[in-house]
């Protein structure tokens, strides 16, 4: 068995706002009120919540022996090993600094005229 229409609260709720008086107004401004808080808080909680991934993917360290990640320690809880604590821009753990890395080009000719 359906329910009837609740054409009290319909007519009521067109009363109030075709009503020029305040309390008109103030129902409008009520509704106003919800509806902001209905597409407001959601878009600002994702926002909290992409700016704290990024956080805490720019704290988190990997261990290089196990893989373990893990937030500002100086061991691995896992395995024990010592962690690298200097971070790149990204999170990603620099185990090398480049002033002591040489790297080798090897110059090689090309044909342009393709295989032989």
């Amino acid at each position: 068995m359906s329910r009837p229409l609740p054409w009290l609260w319909i007519v009521l709720a067109g009363v109030l706002l075709l009503a020029p008086g305040l309390v008109g107004r103030l129902f409008v401004d009520v509704l106003e009120g919800i509806t902001l808080l209905v597409v407001v808080v959601p878009l600002v909680l994702a926002g909290g919540g992409v700016i704290g991934w990024w956080w805490l993917r720019r704290n988190q360290v990997t261990c290089s022996a196990c893989g373990t990640p893990s937030l500002g320690q100086s061991q691995c809880p896992a395995c024990g090993s010592p962690l690298q604590s200097r971070q790149g821009p990204e999170g990603v753990s620099l185990g090398v600094d480049a002033s002591d890395v040489t790297i080798d080009v090897v110059a090689q000719s090309v044909d342009e005229g393709g295989k032989p």
